[in-house]
This record gives structure tokens, C-alpha cells and sequence, in this order.
């Protein structure tokens, strides 16, 4: 399976690209009628949000736990390593917005 390649890079690029699944997943689910430009507008400017955006930041991550749980099982170190990296940069936005939002 092409998708399945051991590579650093794809591992970074999906690391990238499953939180911001798992964001509009969270969208749909909680806020199904709202359009999705006004849900992220509120979500990081609008105040009253604040609390609920670390918690939607934080559970957008767990796609990343499960994509990178598939790559471990597969044995694809390289592209997991990938995934990773993008788990702790996405893990220090998230600290840097409760400690200073």
C-alpha cells in the first residue's frame, strides 16, 4: 500500500494534515448548523470560546495518536517518527495558548 511508505517527510505532511481533521470532525459534531468560517473565527478570536478552544485543540490531536498507532503496528518508524514531531509542535501551541490566551 502506497500510503503505508516509510518516509519522514509524509509522516510530517499527515501529522500536519489529521489534526485539522479531527477539528472539523469536532465541528461537525458539536456545531453542526454553524458555518465553518464563523466556527473558527469564534473558536480563536472570540473570548467567550477561550476555555473550549485548548479542549478542541487537545481532542483534534488524538487523530494524530491513532494515525501514529497505525504507522508503530505497520512498522513504519520513519514515517510515525514524522508524525510525532508534528504531535509535539502541535502539543507546544497548545501550552503556549492556555498559558498566554
Amino acid at each position: 500500500m502506497k500510503l503505508l511508505k516509510d518516509n519522514l517527510k509524509m509522516g510530517i505532511v499527515l501529522g500536519f494534515i489529521a489534526p485539522v481533521m479531527g477539528m472539523l470532525a469536532f465541528k461537525m459534531y458539536n456545531f453542526p448548523t454553524t458555518p465553518i468560517g464563523t466556527f473558527f473565527n469564534d473558536m480563536f478570536l472570540d473570548s467567550t470560546y477561550r476555555p473550549l478552544l485548548s479542549s478542541f485543540l487537545t481532542i483534534s490531536l488524538l487523530v494524530n495518536a491513532l494515525v501514529f498507532t497505525i504507522f508503530i503496528q505497520f512498522e513504519k518508524d520513519k514515517t510515525a517518527k514524522g508524525v510525532f514531531i508534528t504531535t509535539a509542535i502541535y502539543g507546544f501551541i497548545i501550552l503556549l495558548i492556555k498559558t498566554f490566551a
